[in-house]
């Protein structure tokens, strides 16, 4: 599966050799202002089914929603990184906090990047229910807007005449 340029008006199914028995399958059409136009595209050596290119298009919509979830957040202008390990992280402490643990807070976090690190420090429950609040609506817009592409995939425009 690669990202190529070409024709905005490309065949989403084709045949692209009769004789070797070789299909692409192409998606994500997109045309960026400077009017290049690219979409996804994935080779088969035979006739891909339905389910073939909707387990294709599912399969690409799944790994770039969780990608979005891992490094698509930000908080208060610093990228944070939301690996899993970093969510129960951060989910433990605000889960801490809110339960008035003895030494929950004031709780410091790494955000920001390998060369551009930022320690953000929250001292209070409302600083660290805000930051949980925000990062927790980001996944699940993230995951909500996945479903919805994966809902929308118009399997109809996979046919060939």
């Amino acid at each position: 599966m690669q990202r190529v340029q070409g024709n905005p008006q490309v065949a989403l199914l084709e045949c692209t050799n009769p004789v070797r028995n070789k299909w692409r399958v192409r998606w994500d059409v997109t045309t960026d202002a400077d009017g290049i136009t690219s979409y996804m595209e994935q080779q088969f050596s035979h006739r891909p089914t339905v389910d073939e290119i909707k387990t294709l298009i599912s399969g690409w919509i799944s790994d770039r929603t969780a990608a979005e979830i891992l490094s698509g957040f930000s908080y208060e202008g610093v990228p944070v990184w939301l690996s899993v390990e970093n969510q129960s992280n951060y989910q433990r402490a605000y889960i801490q906090a809110n339960l008035g643990l003895p030494g929950a807070l004031p709780v410091t976090f790494k955000f920001g990047t390998d060369d551009a690190p930022v320690y953000r420090k929250f001292g209070t429950l409302p600083e660290l229910e805000a930051f949980y609040t925000a990062y927790s609506a980001h996944i699940q817009d993230t995951q909500q807007k996945g479903w919805e592409a994966k809902d929308n995939i118009d399997l109809g425009l996979y046919s060939v005449n």
